[in-house]
């Protein structure tokens, strides 16, 4: 196996975290994965990879190869055609779970239109995760942004707000700053509670809103989270919104790959344009 393949092999086994879903997906025998991996090591005079019964994961000097072999074979790869300007390869995005599937999924998808001989992977969490530890090209984070290595791009804000079905407020007492102790409401871990003793705690935005559009409260959540639901969900109190949050497109520093650089153009303009809305 040439040199070029072991670190195409070393890749693919960082990116699936298994040497048998690495094989699958190259196409070769999990014995010729893990020669390729340790003749690589051999070669370099360092170990890239823990490896246990059960789990793969990068050692600290696995993690600096891994991003440097990415650009590397994201610049061989383009120079296999290089008359050829369609963009070919996969990316990995990820975002928060309901974020993505509102927004992110929709302007992957048509970024795929666009570009045929390009894939996807799009992991949704409701945490923060490593775009390096996970093999994620770009990600999508809510919130300010600590210190960090990661390259930002700000795509817009969004609002905490207050809201309630038109079911509750219609029975429900005047909602106002002096009232909100005979509400009921429904508290999003994660959020500032609206009052205390609350009628739910839940730990998913989807719950709370789920228990809001049932008549059963207030609840306090992301403007975007409730914007497909229209007037089946009211804002209040507006006075008590905190500033804005900004959203941000991140990647990793460096050189990129070809088509992580045309992902984040169409991304940055289109995020841009679906939080304005």
């Amino acid at each position: 196996m040439d040199r070029l393949e072991e670190w195409r092999v070393f890749t693919t086994v960082a990116t699936e975290k298994s040497f048998s879903r690495a094989a699958k997906r190259l196409g070769k025998s999990p014995q010729a994965v893990t020669r390729a991996v340790a003749a690589l090591e051999d070669r370099i005079g360092t170990r890239l990879l823990h490896r246990t019964t059960r789990s793969v994961s990068l050692t600290n000097d696995g993690d600096q190869y891994l991003e440097r072999s990415r650009r590397a074979l994201g610049e061989f790869d383009a120079l296999e055609a290089p008359g050829e300007s369609e963009l070919r390869g996969t990316l990995a995005i990820t975002a928060p779970v309901l974020f993505g599937q509102l927004h992110v999924v929709p302007v992957v998808a048509a970024f795929l239109d666009d570009h045929p001989a390009a894939n996807a992977r799009i992991v949704l969490f409701d945490r923060v995760v490593s775009l390096a530890e996970e093999g994620l090209d770009a990600g999508v984070r809510i919130g300010a942004l600590p210190d960090s290595s990661l390259v930002a791009r700000q795509v817009g804000f969004v609002r905490t707000v207050i809201c309630a079905s038109p079911k509750y407020l219609d029975r429900a007492p005047a909602v106002r700053t002096d009232t909100l102790a005979k509400h009921a409401h429904i508290e999003f871990a994660g959020m500032k509670p609206i009052a205390k003793n609350p009628r739910f705690t839940v730990n998913t935005a989807q719950a709370a809103i789920d228990l809001a559009l049932a008549g059963h409260g207030l609840v306090r959540v992301l403007s975007y989270q409730i914007a497909p639901y229209g007037s089946r969900l009211r804002t209040v109190l507006p006075s008590l919104e905190p500033p804005p949050i900004p959203v941000h497109l991140v990647y990793l520093p460096g050189r990129i790959a070809r088509i992580t650089a045309a992902f984040l153009d169409h991304a940055t303009i289109a995020l841009r344009a679906r939080l304005l809305e």
